[in-house]
């Protein structure tokens, strides 16, 4: 498919911005910014989303957009367990940042590794949207209501694993494609229901067809879900500089400790981890779990922190660690992790 490429510019002539980087250098910012990013619908919302900020931080700062089909998006046949993992939504966009054609690259962070290849850097974690799942049907109204032998699609073995473990009444299928390619599979009646990330259904202009929000306690959300990563290289200190303001403290907080809970437990999509920290009013709420992708096993934990000046890494370390003590590493055993 051939790379799309949309560019905002300004009419009105200003002069040019400048601002410090953090060796105190004061930096001129560059005239124009190439976003990579995939040519879902989904994710050409979240580029545009950027570079729509961007525009409104820097008026005169033109951006384009560089549409690319990774390998994930190719390989809809199998799923991402037996493919490869989330890297392979984002190979193609760091290439293009490695060879220079693009300068940032925007993710939805539930689909990058939590550890980044030599010389990249996430220069920005922007401001979370609801992190949390979404039951959508056309018949039924939640997921206790579906009869016995209901096929509920979902690609995530996360999610696979909960509904195994919750509801194993219920026949839980494969599905792989982009949002309205799943959503076009249950109105076709192949599926009675399908589970969904409701921040995309509601970027999407979808918010209409959430039946049902999935609590936590429910479906435990994907680390990072929610959140939008903003990717370059580590060598480019004047644009980790200049997105320094796209980066949302609480958020980036957050999805640092779930992210560390997930790298201590070696996550990747072959195995079912869920991690989810959510500030409260005096303290930060960390939950995580780990089970098998048939549901049989499952290790749920939890921790608390005093406030966002605890280290996030450590407390998702600890939670890890409890995550191991409680079962967990038996599960990682049998899948030969």
């Amino acid at each position: 498919m051939a790379a799309r490429s949309r560019r905002a510019r300004i009419l009105t002539k200003r002069r040019p911005l400048r601002w410090r980087a953090g060796s105190g250098t004061t930096l001129s910012p560059p005239a124009c910014l190439t976003i990579a990013t995939r040519e879902s619908a989904l994710a050409l919302w979240q580029a545009n989303h950027v570079r729509e900020r961007l525009s409104a931080l820097y008026p005169g700062l033109a951006v384009d957009i560089l549409g690319l089909t990774t390998q994930g998006d190719r390989l809809l046949s199998s799923s991402l367990a037996k493919v490869g993992g989330k890297g392979l939504f984002i190979k193609e966009l760091e290439d293009a940042l490695a060879s220079e054609r693009a300068d940032i690259a925007v993710h939805s962070m539930k689909d990058v590794p939590v550890s980044l290849p030599p010389g990249f850097a996430i220069a920005a974690v922007t401001e979370r949207d609801d992190p949390r799942d979404a039951f959508v049907s056309k018949q039924y109204s939640q997921l206790r209501s579906l009869p016995d032998g209901s096929r509920v699609g979902t690609s995530s073995l996360r999610r696979e694993s909960q509904l195994r473990a919750r509801y194993p009444q219920l026949e839980v299928a494969p599905l792989r494609g982009n949002v309205l390619t799943r959503l076009r599979r249950l109105d076709e009646e192949q599926y009675a229901a399908v589970i969904l990330a409701v921040a995309g259904l509601k970027r999407l202009g979808l918010a209409g067809r959430i039946t049902t929000v999935l609590e936590p306690e429910d479906s435990l959300p994907a680390p990072g879900q929610g959140a939008l990563a903003i990717e370059c290289r580590a060598a480019r200190v004047d644009l980790v500089d200049m997105l320094a303001p796209l980066n949302h403290f609480e958020s980036e907080w957050c999805v640092r400790a779930e992210r560390s809970v997930s790298r201590a437990l070696s996550g990747s999509c072959a195995v079912p981890i869920g991690a989810f920290a959510q500030r409260l009013s005096n303290s930060v709420h960390l939950r995580g779990l780990v089970a098998s992708p048939d549901g049989s096993r499952y290790v749920w934990a939890e921790r608390r922190a005093a406030s966002l000046s605890t280290d996030p890494e450590e407390l998702g370390l600890a939670l890890a660690h409890e995550l191991l003590a409680g079962g967990a590493r038996d599960i990682l055993a049998a899948l030969n992790l």
